[in-house]
């Protein structure tokens, strides 16, 4: 009996031990949704926030950071020099090694733009100008590299440049340059070679990552392209449901159409997806079906213009989905949203929340408001429920994605990245 007890104390170590030590690898977490396995968050924080375990000066830039193994990845940018992958112990916030590559060019909104990826041995990550590394992180040098961007045909860059986090699926690694060549494109992850590449897509190049979303027991890779044109008058952009094995383009929904699309599309479940943007786009939820001849048909559930998001995906919780909401032309703040498309409520600029970060753990929500603070904030379809709030950043357009690791969040700002301590 002893000897049982004490196995079972190990079991139990072990199990909580794995849950403060899932790595955040990659964009939004190892699910890719924002949520955490992260338990014990603290209710309530001292007048100052959470206690500050390290910070460090970062340059300017809107990528987050990933976690693996106990390191810290973010990619810091130079516009007169180039890019600089740097490399950092979670434990103490020490610089460990640092991989640079020329690649100089001026931006409005200047810095870095996308998350680094980590996948067994590499770390993978693309610059505003296309530069594709996979890079060894036993001798921390490119395994191979290429230009999502050139290689393909791209001529002259879209405005806010590339903004591409490299996706992993299986032995591929999933990007979307865009071009007259290649919508989406695939890389055998070890060695760089090209797997598939699709026909372009309806549309103009965005700045939209592509996701997974299961239908019908099957994985779609569905990617969105940005419209011409304003208003009434944006056309031509387009939502694609893509075979993640071989590019082929499986459905196409064009019934929804942003400008300036980013976020990433939401597996809802049960075949549904939403969509979300920012310029008047809002919100949209599709239902994907497998017909009987293999073919897939795309039905329109509902769209709302109540409901978007400028910069970052909606969490979903419960069966509603949580939003910042702020754009050029709309201050909603937080917004919450049923399942079914009904707006239960929005924080419009008590507080103003514009582009921040969100995490989702322990049944609450980690989140910045895109400024100067950190909230914690219990996700309710019955109104806005702050537990705590407090100042961590200096004033600035402080977008970036969150990541959760052993019971420290890492935010990144537009001056420094700051650890915190967020769990018991």
């Amino acid at each position: 009996m002893k000897n049982m007890v004490t196995v079972l104390t190990m079991i139990i170590a072990l199990s909580v031990s794995s849950v403060f030590a899932e790595d955040w690898p990659w964009l939004y977490g190892p699910r890719r949704d924002h949520t955490s396995e992260q338990k014990g968050l603290l209710r309530a924080w001292p007048q100052a926030g959470p206690k500050v375990l390290w910070s460090v000066p970062v340059g300017a830039g809107f990528g987050g950071p990933a976690v693996s193994a106990g390191n810290v990845y973010v990619l810091d940018r130079d516009e007169s020099a180039g890019d600089t992958l740097r490399v950092l112990d979670l434990a103490s916030g020490q610089e460990l090694w640092t991989f640079a590559y020329e690649a100089p060019g001026r931006f409005m909104f200047a810095g870095s733009r996308t998350t680094p990826t980590v996948d067994g041995e590499h770390v993978y990550t693309v610059g505003p100008m296309g530069d594709l590394y996979a890079i060894s992180t036993k001798t921390r040098r490119p395994a191979w590299r290429k230009n999502i961007w050139k290689d393909f045909g791209g001529a002259e860059l879209p405005q806010w440049a590339i903004v591409q986090n490299p996706v992993i699926y299986g032995d591929l690694l999933i990007v979307a340059p865009q071009t007259s060549e290649a919508g989406v494109v695939a890389y055998d992850k070890l060695t760089g070679a090209v797997r598939w590449k699709s026909a372009a897509l309806s549309g103009i190049p965005g700045y939209v990552t592509p996701s997974i979303a299961r239908v019908a027991g099957e994985d779609h890779l569905v990617m969105i392209t940005a419209a011409a044109g304003r208003g009434r008058n944006a056309r031509d952009g387009s939502v694609n449901g893509l075979d993640p094995r071989s590019g082929k383009v499986l459905w196409t929904y064009t019934n929804w159409q942003c400008i300036i699309p980013v976020p990433q599309a939401v597996d809802a479940g049960q075949g549904r997806v939403l969509i979300t943007g920012g310029y008047g786009a809002g919100a949209a939820m599709i239902k994907v079906e497998k017909k009987g001849d293999g073919t897939f048909g795309v039905a329109e559930v509902f769209k709302n213009p109540d409901f978007g998001a400028h910069t970052q995906p909606p969490v979903l919780h419960d069966g509603h989905f949580y939003a910042q909401y702020t754009t050029n032309e709309r201050s909603d703040g937080l917004v919450a949203m049923s399942m079914g498309g009904q707006i239960k409520w929005k924080t419009e600029q008590q507080p103003r929340f514009v582009r921040g970060g969100s995490i989702l753990a322990d049944g609450l929500m980690l989140m910045t408001d895109g400024n100067t603070k950190l909230y914690l904030v219990e996700p309710s379809p019955a109104g806005f429920k702050p537990l705590a709030s407090a100042v961590i950043l200096d004033p600035g357009d402080n977008w970036a994605p969150l990541a959760l690791v052993d019971g420290k969040l890492l935010v990144r700002g537009q001056k420094e990245l700051k650890v915190l301590q967020v769990a018991q």
